[in-house]
């Protein structure tokens, strides 16, 4: 739970004014352990958002276009 708090803000993009360094020092590693951190949790996030997409179209559907309009969206706001 304390990497995900420390990580989060890379993930929902208000990362625009925390420096990689800091979160780094606060959960005890290095700055490429962070960015190893901040790629795996990317990953996972994108792996379960396809997964939710994919419950919710017909067998078969168009994951690919749900996610792209689902980012059309949120880019929106």
């Amino acid at each position: 739970a304390e990497q995900f708090t420390a990580l989060k803000p890379w993930l929902v993009g208000d990362a625009a004014l925390l420096p990689q360094a800091e979160a780094a020092a606060r959960l005890g590693l290095n700055e490429s352990a962070i960015k190893v951190a901040i790629h795996r949790l990317r990953k996972r996030f994108r792996e379960v958002i396809r997964a939710e997409i994919a419950q919710t179209v017909c067998e078969g559907g168009d994951v690919d276009g749900e996610l792209r309009y689902l980012v059309e969206v949120l880019a929106r706001r």
